[in-house]
């Protein structure tokens, strides 16, 4: 047996140990959940509910440990004593407690991704473990401490190396979801992912520098390392789509997570789910923060004194209603510092005593307390009292607030007198338009004024009554049992009555828009315009926040261009943090020095500095002259493309990025082919998201990577964009998606306006 081959003997032990421990920590989570649900239903409703909580607690350690599957153990680190300390995705202990594998987010594991030659503490080399499965497959060395023998013994055995482990990850093929980067994560980044989570965190780096890996990997971090205090509020996950979050959704799981809720703005709102798109300026001019002036004044609007005002007869007593006692109903409405809708009932009852009041007045004798009783119900129910009182103070709903302030424009031009007739041209659309994704923190900000619909309000009052009954039941049946301060409390057995799903703070945070959260994960953040912050500070009003981004990749006009402009004005000065990623890990140093050149010539302020590895041929330009012949080459380039970087396996990710207008025939060609070879049959049923050979415009790819790229008419990419900087931010996008290659297809024309 060769050296090499004795050192992976030795450690496929090692790794059979671990994975004997898992296996039978699932075997006992398993037994212990089948002994409970074996019990059934019988026995006392206090001893029902316990099993239950025992149940849910079981479930839930049964689905971390199977998450934690592949790769669990990835590394190893010696000391200057001789000691070992295997590195993997959760930590796990022996029968007689002792230490079998380190958990990566442990400050133990800290010199695997941080130690250098030069700073190096008590540890003389770091082993990164490559598995298949759970068979030990390669093993790399890096010596730390160079005047030790690990060196020459590494050098004999054929298992010095330095970043093989990151570069094979790098190159391998690209799936639907993106994989974690436990096993590689670089110093800058783990350094960046252990920062302090009490200050506003801005992550600023360009493609394929690990934003989002170090974004999710720094909400697993926090995770376990404040679990104290994120397990009850929860953590958010912002992304920029759709398709984005569905790409990302494993990595968490499969670092022991699964407790963060991930949304994007548009989904952001319980029960509401925009889908429509504005027109860039208008998205723009919606996402202005004196919008929010613009909702206060639509509110405001609808709390004044109505000129005409009623005198009406009780028993034959007039009574009028007037100004001044409605002036002083208004005054103690605003006092109560409660939403509109809420605030009405105290407007209402001010306003009713005033007019019993006057009812008093004007008898000759002192009225009895049953005899103002009946003077007020009277009142109340009166029509030209009611009629002028919902004048006064309308309860409004929410989405019809902001369906009339885009459908009136002469509404508009009065709350927002900042507006140009071409602005709000712009804005103005037919009453019971579609809902679009920059009216969602708009009608955010209006649900935040408004508060709840007086009969929604009724209905949840109800529902919190109900919820509280059932809390103190859970209080009162622990109580008597005599176990409310052991493993069972009151809020597990709650729990267990209302079914595990609701136990998760995720869960219950999805159905509730004022769910306060412990830290927010914004990704693509320089796309969000003052409105979209607003919102997303209501939720998490400690601003403890991850912000992950690139200004060069803006392309939302209302988007961020200078963090510090913007986290200044959100955060104030000194307030927040900045840190930087400058290593482009994705692409091939050809393709980033395309896009890096072409992104600084259109004026795009690019932070990477350098890529890691080179691939031949990374870069292929192609020019024709007619449009005809551009979609015969684009045949040919995705045909031979997907041949090569396409597997039947269901690895393998290539992307056809287009202006709008081509993205159909596009599609087309893409359908010719995929029907006319069976080893891509699969491909056309995967969903879009999913999809192993995706045709779409520029602004869906953002977040995401592919194998490889096929770029067609970026000139009329950007001729149609909105603005140059919008268009140089898509084209730089498009241009670093790939992690292996590049292809360019222009027609001359084309190329006369933008030649790359």
């Amino acid at each position: 047996m060769s050296s090499y081959s004795s050192q992976l003997h030795e450690e496929q032990e090692a790794v059979d140990k671990a994975y004997g421990r898992l296996d039978d920590l699932r075997k006992q989570a398993q037994t212990r959940l089948d002994a409970v649900r074996a019990a059934g239903s019988y026995g006392s409703p206090t001893q029902r509910t316990e099993r239950d909580s025992f149940a849910t607690m079981y479930e839930d350690r049964l689905t971390q440990l199977r998450a934690v599957e592949d790769r669990l153990v990835f590394g190893r680190l010696d000391t200057t004593e001789n000691q070992r300390r295997y590195i993997g995705r959760i930590g796990l202990l022996n029968k007689e407690h002792e230490p079998i594998l380190t958990d990566w987010r442990a400050e133990a594991a800290r010199p695997f991704y941080e130690a250098t030659p030069s700073n190096h503490g008590d540890i003389v080399m770091r082993r990164h473990i490559t598995l298949n499965f759970r068979k030990v497959t390669g093993i790399e060395d890096e010596i730390l401490d160079l005047q030790a023998p690990e060196v020459g013994q590494a050098a004999d055995r054929g298992t010095l190396a330095g970043e093989g482990a990151l570069m094979a990850s790098l190159s391998s093929r690209r799936t639907g979801r993106m994989t974690d980067i436990v096993a590689t994560i670089q110093a800058e980044q783990d350094r960046i992912i252990r920062s302090d989570m009490n200050h506003p965190l801005v992550v600023q780096g360009g493609p394929g520098t690990g934003k989002t890996a170090v974004a999710l990997h720094r909400a697993a971090y926090l995770l376990y390392t404040h679990r104290r205090m994120l397990e009850r509020s929860g953590v958010l996950m912002v992304g920029p789509s759709s398709a984005f979050l569905h790409y990302i959704d494993q990595v968490l799981p499969s670092l022991g997570e699964t407790g963060v809720l991930s949304r994007t703005m548009a989904d952001l709102i319980p029960g509401i789910s925009a889908k429509a798109h504005d027109s860039p300026r208008a998205a723009m001019l919606k996402g202005d923060h004196r919008m929010a002036q613009v909702v206060a004044r639509a509110v405001a609007a609808r709390e004044r004194v109505p000129k005409n005002l009623p005198t009406v007869m009780v028993d034959g007593v007039s009574v009028p209603m007037l100004a001044i006692d409605l002036e002083e109903a208004l005054t103690d409405a605003h006092r109560s510092r409660q939403p509109h809708n809420r605030a009405r009932a105290t407007f209402v009852r001010s306003a009713l005593a005033a007019m019993t009041n006057r009812y008093a007045e004007r008898l000759d004798y002192e009225p009895k307390e049953d005899e103002l009783a009946r003077a007020a119900s009277l009142l109340r129910m009166n029509n030209k009292v009611r009629r002028t009182l919902n004048l006064a103070w309308l309860p409004m709903n929410p989405l019809w607030l902001v369906d009339n302030l885009w459908s009136r424009p002469d509404r508009l031009r009065r709350f927002a007198p900042w507006l140009s007739n071409d602005d709000i041209s712009e804005l103005t659309r037919p009453s019971g338009s579609e809902l679009t994704v920059s009216d969602i923190p708009i009608l955010d900000e209006a649900m935040e004024l408004l508060g709840p619909d007086p009969r929604e309000d009724e209905r949840r009052r109800a529902e919190e009554a109900r919820k509280e009954e059932e809390r103190q039941f859970a209080r009162d049946t622990l109580a008597q049992s005599g176990i409310g301060s052991g493993i069972v409390t009151s809020q597990m057995l709650l729990d267990s009555i209302n079914g595990s799903e609701e136990a998760l703070a995720a869960q219950q945070a999805a159905g509730d828009r004022e769910w306060v959260f412990g830290h927010i994960v914004v990704d693509e953040a320089q796309e969000l315009t003052a409105m979209d912050w607003r919102m997303l500070i209501r939720r998490c009003p400690s601003r403890s926040f991850t912000i992950v981004g690139d200004v060069a990749q803006t392309a939302a006009l209302g988007g961020t261009r200078s963090w510090q402009r913007t986290m200044d004005r959100l955060f104030g000065p000194e307030e927040w943090d900045l840190r930087q990623l400058t290593i482009d890990y994705r692409n091939p140093s050809q393709v980033s020095q395309l896009a890096s050149d072409f992104a600084r010539s259109e004026g795009l302020e690019v932070s990477t500095l350098e890529a890691v590895r080179q691939v031949d041929h990374a870069v292929e330009r192609v020019r024709v002259d007619t449009l005809d012949q551009l979609m015969e080459v684009a045949h040919d380039r995705i045909y031979s493309l997907a041949g090569e970087y396409v597997g039947n396996d269901g690895t393998g990710r290539l992307a056809v990025i287009a202006p709008d207008g081509m993205v159909q025939p596009l599609q087309r060609l893409v359908d010719q082919i995929t029907a006319a070879n069976p080893e891509y049959a699969a491909v056309q049923d995967q969903p879009l998201w999913d999809r192993q050979i995706l045709v779409t415009e520029t602004n869906q790819t953002k977040g995401l990577e592919f194998d490889a790229v096929v770029l067609v008419n970026p000139g009329r990419i950007e001729d149609d964009a909105p603005s140059r900087l919008t268009a140089a931010a898509d084209l730089y996008v498009a241009m670093t998606r790939p992690t292996q290659k590049l292809v360019v297809i222009q027609t001359s024309e084309d190329a006369q306006s933008l030649d790359l």
